[in-house]
């Protein structure tokens, strides 16, 4: 490791909404590799995620941005709610180094992503770019994933870190259902992020 650089970690996702899965996720990544913040990037249109209910872009951010601002260590960027069109992982990352290019950063990710990656835009530019932390269930045999980090480690150079977890059953995909049928969701999401939903009346149907 270069002595000295800063270490920033990115979030990426439609966070949809965002919820405690995704803070423990990034407060973890940040303590197992001593990151010095960690940069929440919601995606402005997530080309993967068509005919999902998804919150207005804006709304995303504000939420996300509610939810990370006690923590001095968890910063929002806009990046991809700006960009016009279609968000794209090695955009963002390409403009990221161009804007830091003495930074080191750091792009975290859940372990089932290592296995699609190279199906995503351009892939060995993401590779190029960061250090991809995939996050690992604590107890389970990553036998598979050991086997795919040594295939994208010899097809593209890709450095890859692992982040210890414990499993979290919480997706934004039954926080949402929860809220249609009027369950609540306390817990789950930040209590100021669940204000907001109330609020603006979000997922509601």
């Amino acid at each position: 490791m270069e002595k000295g650089k800063k270490k920033t970690g990115i979030m990426g996702g439609t966070f949809n909404p965002i919820h405690i899965g995704h803070l423990l996720l990034a407060e973890n990544a940040k303590d197992t590799f001593g990151l010095d913040e960690v940069l929440f990037i919601p995606s402005g249109f997530s080309y993967m995620k068509k005919g999902m209910e998804m919150a207005d872009k804006r709304i995303r951010l504000e939420m996300t941005q509610l939810a990370i601002e006690d923590n001095p260590s968890f910063l929002l960027s806009p990046v991809e709610v700006e960009r016009e069109g279609n968000s794209y992982t090695c955009d963002t990352l390409e403009a990221l180094r161009a804007a830091e290019p003495e930074t080191k950063f750091y792009f975290i990710v859940g372990a089932d992503s290592l296995f699609a990656m190279e199906t995503w835009r351009r892939p060995e530019t993401i590779f190029q770019n960061c250090v991809v932390l995939a996050a690992v269930r604590n107890g389970k045999d990553n036998s598979d994933l050991q086997e795919q980090m040594a295939c994208l480690k010899e097809k593209y150079g890709a450095e890859i870190g692992l982040v210890p977890m414990d499993e979290i059953s919480i997706s934004s995909t039954d926080i949402r259902n929860r809220i249609h049928h009027g369950k609540s969701i306390r817990y789950m999401v930040p209590d100021n992020v669940i204000s907001y939903i109330e609020k603006h009346r979000l997922y509601m149907g």
